[in-house]
């Protein structure tokens, strides 16, 4: 099953941080916050302004970024957990 986000929404898979702080220490799935970074699977054709023209995306497939930490719907596209958000709720673009 494909799918194609709307509008100005994107999907986004999370990356997942590492497991071990930067001392060794193994932290548990219990005390991890879930990450705020992400990797854009699919991006939705652009909202439109008030004269009906589309406004192109800012983002595309592929790249990756930093979004706010309750942002975002989780869905489950194809057995996968993934998020669904508006670009307005990216915060930025990791190079």
């Amino acid at each position: 099953m494909g799918f194609r986000p709307l509008h100005d929404r994107v999907l986004v898979r999370r990356i997942e941080a590492d497991e071990k702080t930067k001392g060794g220490i193994i932290i548990p799935d219990t005390a991890k916050e879930k990450p705020q970074e992400g990797e854009i699977v699919a991006v939705g054709t652009g909202a439109r302004d008030d004269d009906g023209d589309r406004i192109p995306m800012d983002v595309k497939a592929g790249d990756r970024i930093l979004f706010g930490k309750w942002s975002g719907t989780e869905v489950k596209v194809d057995g996968e957990d993934l998020l669904i958000m508006k670009e307005s709720d990216i915060l930025g673009i990791v190079d």
